[in-house]
Order: structure tokens, then C-alpha cells, then sequence
């Protein structure tokens, strides 16, 4: 039996370069229909440089190093060992994704066309291989960490970036090239934290200064000049006012809480610095955030470079109209970004989010729904412990032309659900538009499920879904198990309905296109498929009986046109369709319905392998009828119907013939109407052959009289080809 669970956390224009099938791909977002950020560097793997070390991956198994990788691939380094990068554009500064062992840390010397700088990258364990236990299905996570240099002159491409480890193991992932603009001048009539006392060069605090920046400034500009500062506090008041730094290469705040403040008026601006903080551990209570709670309307954050906090930001109360637009988030032991509840216009694009320990970006109604907000053109890699955008619940929300590689553990590319976690919880509701997103080695093995995640999922964890889901353009890249996932995540049943995808394409499906484990239904429009690894539909819904998942084929949609044959297995990435017993009952385990059931006899009841529980149709009512979906067209030869075998039941007839269809729309009779006898004597069974040519995947028994119970009644209907 499977086991569903999940919990979540509680609150307090440049080339992009990624590996596919083991080769260097650009990306070249240039419209702003493409799908991802326009980002203002260049990415390029490790594994695609030349150098000494030794190449880790591919691999997607939870708790491995490779599994977190861009590509689930980088290079291991020994100390002295190096990896050469081929500069692919003007750079002047550098960022370093890797990984060192637990507990250590040293160094990368840095040579440019084999001269060594005098600066070196510091590498640390400091920040990785966070633990949360009270997350089930978690393991030790978060391997990597980021670290940035500027190299302190002007390269073209073609020049050559190595790096070496010096006195510590490092495992280098990718490398994103830069070129820095300048900082930026001070804005006429600013108010300098300078001015205040702040300290930039670090040592001393300038908490304080920051504070009374801000209320000399209302209505006008802060302003953080080139320089370190820190903050031993969190800001609050904060309102009618823009921060504004330098250039976040430039400007940069040491806290792990920069605003921490229920409500605001509005009217916040910040932007062009970097808020770089101290948590090496994800602790749920703690708000180490860089905005905890709200800005208030109108407000907006823009140019900034966040990093080694627990989120991003985390935002309650009113945030109506909010903007969040070129940003980076690296190296959150939890979420990028997360609308709790009552985002109103919320507008999230062309960020870049790395290495996030939640869902990178979130969507949570709780207390009062998100409504009209929207996910577009972000690129997001690696979030190690779940989505990479996470809808939950909402009112006409939409996710747009993102860019997402590389989900771990817990987590599907894109996710829209009804898990609520917490009440009140407002689901989803309206239009969800889910459009030009492209998903690159996204979902993953749930371990509390023991079963995938697909790339993109919808969930019916806790309610069905009522909302309509428009799913649309989307390309599906390299996933490692199914590309759509339909499943009610709580075990529950819950239906996942009003549901339609058009124009994707999907290039690579280790297991199925389609993974349906709930009742529910969707329509399906040029989907096309090449390179799937097992077969095109895995269409079982849980629990047992529970009631039918329907695909329409809408048209135009090609390569993924077979059924997995055995719903008692799951497919392994790659293993095809197996063979199927040929002597197996191919209705057990079937979603099955019927005209009407009562009370605790449903219609399921006659398919779970179970003789002595049985459906009963509705009383005093004939005809009634039961349908079995097989889920493929199958050349059924008998049929073998039973009842209880307890000498309690007496016996009596049945009268009832055999229909099928193809569809479950037209149906033909197979067997004429014809009485039948239960006998407790006989193992109260009876066998009905079909005829030679019967080839149908519903199966119906239309029952009009029985002589024992006024009533149709079956413990079990089997199926067999012979």
C-alpha cells in the first residue's frame, strides 16, 4: 500500500548554460515570452571545462552529491587538482557554486590564462548539509553553497578561468561569469547611513544608523554607499521610503533579519545591494529573513543579492501590488520566496533562485487567499528539498515562462495543489494558468511515498480540485520520472479535475508521460513525446476503488499512446512496458463505478481482491450496472463473478449481460442478458466466457433481477485472456 505524506515549513540578457545528455546547451532567453530570467551572466558546468579532477554524476538519488549538481553532474577536485573554465563573455567577476566535505573548509586559488591572482575563493562547509528532522522523508541536504570574486580585471571570451584546490577537497559545480558595471552614485537629496554612523567597513554596528536613515528619509531615499555593514537587529517601521545601494556587488548588509514587521503603509522600494546573512541551520521559529511580514502596497524589490538566510522573503498582511523583479536568491535553508496568504497583485519575475532548501518559490493561501498573483520568467535551479514553484491554493494565479532544472527530494518542477498543511486554508479556486514554463530534469522519488514525483504535478491532497487548471506550452526536458503527475498526495482520493494540457512537448520521460493516481479527468491537446522510458499512461487511481481518472484525447498528440500494463508495479525509468502475466485478473485493482452503491458496498469493493467484501447497488432500483476500466483495450476471454463464499449467503440469480466499449462512451452488448446462479455450494461463483473477438478496456454488468436481494450485489468481478 502506498503512503502519502508531506509537511511543510512553518512561518515565524545573457546566455544561460545548462548540460543535457552530457553536452554543453545554450539557452538564449531574448523575448520575454521565452521561458526563464534574462540574466546578466553566463553559466557554464564544470563538467563541460577541462582540468584534473574527477567528474561525480549523473545521479538522482536522494542524499547523493551529484543529485544536488546543475545536471546532476560536477567535478571533485583533490587538493591541487584544478578545473579550467573557457571565459564565454566580457567578465570582470566571478560566482562559484560547489561543495566541500562536511565540517571543512580552505580555498580556490584563482588563475587567469595562467596567472595566479592574489585573491583566492574562500570555501566552506559552513552553510551546507543542513539537517531537518521533523521534515519526514528528509535527509542530511543542502551540499552546496555559492561564493563570489571579483577578479579585478576586464576579460573577453576565450580567456581561460581555473580554479585549484588548495589544503581541502572541493567539489565544483558551475561557474557564472559577470561583468560588473561600476557603483552607482549617491541620488541627489539621499540620506547616507554614513551620515547616521553606519560603519562600511564592517566591525562596526550599524543598526542603529540604518534606523534613523530611514525616518530621516520618509518619502525619500536611503542610501547604502559602496562598503560592508552590519546589522546586529532586525529593521521595523520601515514605510513610504526606498533603500538603495550601489550595486550588490558593491553595497553589501551582513544580517541573517534585515525588516521584520507586520504591516507597513507601503510604499517601500529596495533595491541595488546585497543582504548576506549567517544561517547554517533552518530553524522554523526563527525569522531569519530578509523581509519577514510586509511592506505594504505599492512596494517593490528589485536588483538584489540575497543570500545565507533561512528565506528570502517570507510575506504576511498586506502586500497588495508588490513587484519582486531581478533578484538573486542563493543558499536559503528553506524558501526563496514564500505569498502566505493574502497577496493581492503580487507580481514575481526575472529572478534567479539557486540551491533553496524549500520550495524556491510559494504560493500558501493561509487565513485569506492569494489572489490574481503571478510566478513569471523566473530561472530557478536545485531546490534541494521540494518545488520549484509551489502553488497552494489561491484565486487566478498564474506561473509563466519559468525556467526550472534540477528538483531534488519532496519535490516536482512545478507544483499546484490543495495541500493545506494549516486551516484556514482557501483552496484553489478560479483559473490557475500554468503557461511556456520549461521544466529540465525536474521530479523526483518521494520517499514517504516510495513512489515519483512528476515534473509537473497537480495534487488533490486535501480536497478536490475544484479550480480550473490550464496547462499550456509547456516542454518537458530529461525528467527522471513521469512529465505530468495527477494524485490526491494525502492517499485520500480526492479528485483532480477540470484539467487541461496543450502544446507540450516533452524530450525525454524516464518512466510514463501521463502518471494518473486519483480519480479525476483532463483533456490532453498536441502533446507530443519522444524518448519514454517505460510507456505513455500510468493510469491507476488510489485507493482502490476509489473511482476512474479520464484522459480525452483532444487531438494531435503523439508518442505516448500505451498504458502501463500492471498497476500492482511501479515502472523503473527505462525498463519499457514488461510483458504482463497473461494469467492475471486484469480487473483487480481497477477503478471501478457503478450506477449507485449502498451504503459501505461501493463499487471498489468488487475489484480489491477481497471475496468477502462486496458491492451492493442501490436498493429496489433495477437495472443497475457496474463498470471496470481496465485501462486498455484487452482481448477479455471469461469473466468470473462472485459472491461472498460464507454459507450465510443462499442461493439465488442473477439476470444480467455483459457490455464493453472502447471509450466509456459507446457501448455494444457482449453477452446477451442471461441468468446466472450463485451457489454457496459452488464457492458461490460463476463463470461467463465471452466471445472469440471481444477486444474492450470498460468492461460494464448490467444487472436487471436477482432473486436473493432486491439488489445487484458482486464480492469480485475478474477478467481474464483465457
Amino acid at each position: 500500500m502506498r503512503t502519502f505524506r508531506t509537511v511543510r515549513s512553518m512561518p515565524v540578457l545573457a546566455t544561460v548554460v545548462a548540460m543535457a545528455a552530457g553536452a554543453l546547451v545554450t539557452l538564449t532567453p531574448t523575448p520575454a515570452h521565452a521561458a526563464g530570467a534574462a540574466l546578466p551572466f553566463t553559466s557554464v558546468e564544470a563538467e563541460a571545462a577541462s582540468g584534473t579532477g574527477t567528474r561525480i554524476g549523473p545521479d538522482h538519488t536522494q542524499g547523493a552529491l551529484a543529485s544536488e549538481a546543475s545536471g546532476r553532474q560536477a567535478v571533485r577536485l583533490a587538493s591541487g587538482q584544478r578545473v579550467e573554465f573557457t571565459v564565454p563573455r566580457a567578465a570582470n567577476a566571478v560566482n562559484v557554486a560547489y561543495s566541500v566535505p562536511d565540517g571543512q573548509s580552505g580555498s580556490l586559488d584563482v588563475y587567469v590564462n595562467g596567472q595566479k591572482l592574489a585573491k583566492s575563493i574562500p570555501v566552506t562547509a559552513k552553510y551546507s548539509y543542513v539537517d531537518t528532522p521533523w521534515i519526514p522523508g528528509a535527509k542530511t541536504h543542502h551540499f552546496y553553497d555559492n561564493a563570489r570574486l571579483p577578479l579585478g580585471q576586464n576579460l573577453q571570451p576565450g580567456d581561460k578561468v581555473a580554479l585549484q584546490a588548495a589544503n581541502v577537497q572541493v567539489t565544483v559545480d558551475v561557474a557564472d561569469f559577470e561583468q560588473v558595471a561600476a557603483a552607482a552614485g549617491k541620488p541627489a537629496g539621499a540620506v547616507s547611513v554614513t551620515d547616521k554612523g553606519a560603519d562600511p567597513g564592517g566591525q562596526g554596528d550599524s543598526t542603529q544608523a540604518f534606523r534613523e536613515a530611514i525616518a530621516a528619509a520618509r518619502g525619500g531615499v536611503v542610501w547604502i554607499p559602496p562598503g560592508e555593514y552590519r546589522l546586529t537587529s532586525s529593521l521595523n517601521g520601515v514605510q513610504d521610503v526606498t533603500l538603495q545601494g550601489a550595486g550588490h556587488w558593491h553595497s553589501v548588509v551582513r544580517t541573517s533579519r534585515f525588516i521584520d514587521q507586520s504591516s507597513s503603509s507601503g510604499n517601500v522600494h529596495i533595491k541595488d545591494f546585497a543582504v548576506i546573512g549567517e544561517v547554517t541551520e533552518r530553524v522554523d521559529s526563527n525569522p531569519d529573513n530578509f523581509v519577514n511580514g510586509s511592506l505594504g502596497p505599492g512596494s517593490s524589490v528589485s536588483g538584489m543579492w540575497l543570500q545565507h538566510l533561512k528565506v528570502g522573503l517570507w510575506l504576511l498582511g498586506n502586500n497588495d501590488n508588490l513587484v519582486v523583479e531581478n533578484n538573486r536568491f542563493l543558499d536559503m535553508t528553506a524558501d526563496g520566496l514564500n505569498l502566505n496568504g493574502n497577496a493581492r497583485g503580487v507580481r514575481v519575475r526575472n529572478n534567479f533562485l539557486r540551491n533553496q532548501g524549500d520550495d524556491a518559490l510559494a504560493m500558501w493561501s493561509l487565513y485569506a487567499p492569494d489572489t490574481n498573483s503571478s510566478f513569471e520568467n523566473n530561472t530557478i535551479t536545485q531546490p534541494n528539498l521540494a518545488n520549484g514553484i509551489a502553488i497552494y491554493g489561491g484565486t487566478d494565479i498564474t506561473v509563466r515562462n519559468n525556467l526550472i532544472s534540477d528538483t531534488n527530494a519532496l519535490g516536482s518542477g512545478i507544483a499546484i495543489s490543495n495541500q493545506k498543511f494549516l486551516d484556514p486554508f482557501h483552496p484553489l479556486a478560479g483559473t490557475i494558468t500554468v503557461d511556456g514554463n520549461t521544466l529540465v530534469r525536474t521530479g523526483a522519488m518521494n520517499p514517504n511515498w516510495n513512489h515519483p514525483m512528476g515534473a509537473l504535478r497537480v495534487d488533490s491532497y486535501d480536497s478536490a480540485i475544484e479550480a480550473q487548471v490550464r496547462i499550456t506550452n509547456t516542454t518537458v526536458t530529461d525528467s527522471p520520472y513521469s512529465a505530468f503527475e495527477f494524485v490526491s498526495g494525502s492517499g485520500r482520493g480526492f479528485a483532480a479535475k477540470n484539467i487541461t494540457v496543450d502544446g507540450a512537448t516533452v524530450k525525454g520521460a524516464g518512466t510514463v508521460v501521463v502518471q494518473a493516481e486519483t480519480p479525476g479527468a483532463a483533456t490532453f491537446r498536441d502533446v507530443t513525446a519522444t524518448g519514454v522510458g517505460a510507456a505513455g499512461v500510468y493510469n491507476c487511481p488510489y485507493p482502490s476503488g476509489s473511482g476512474t481518472f479520464t484522459l480525452t484525447d483532444g487531438g494531435g498528440n503523439t508518442g505516448w499512446n500505451s498504458t502501463w500494463s500492471d498497476c500492482s508495479t511501479w515502472p523503473q525509468p527505462g525498463q519499457g512496458n514488461p510483458d504482463p502475466d497473461p494469467g492475471r485478473n486484469l480487473a483487480k485493482g481497477r477503478p471501478a463505478t457503478a450506477t449507485g452503491s449502498q451504503d459501505v458496498y461501493t463499487p471498489g469493493k468488487a475489484v480489491d481482491g477481497d471475496p468477502n467484501t462486496y458491492w451492493e447497488s442501490a436498493n429496489h432500483a433495477f437495472p443497475q450496472s457496474l463498470t471496470v476500466d481496465l485501462g486498455a483495450r484487452e482481448a477479455v476471454r471469461r469473466l468470473v463473478l462472485k459472491l461472498p463464499p460464507q454459507a450465510a449467503w443462499q442461493a439465488h440469480t442473477q439476470t444480467l449481460s455483459v457490455q464493453g466499449s472502447a471509450d466509456g462512451s459507446a457501448w455494444s452488448t457482449v453477452v446477451a442478458a442471461k441468468d446466472h446462479r450463485f451457489d454457496p455450494a459452488s464457492g458461490n461463483t460463476v463463470t461467463v466466457p465471452l466471445p472469440a473477438g471481444t477486444n474492450l478496456r470498460h468492461l460494464r454488468l448490467h444487472v436487471t433481477a436477482n432473486t436473493g436481494w432486491p439488489a445487484a450485489q458482486f464480492s469480485e468481478v475478474e477478467a481474464y485472456l483465457s
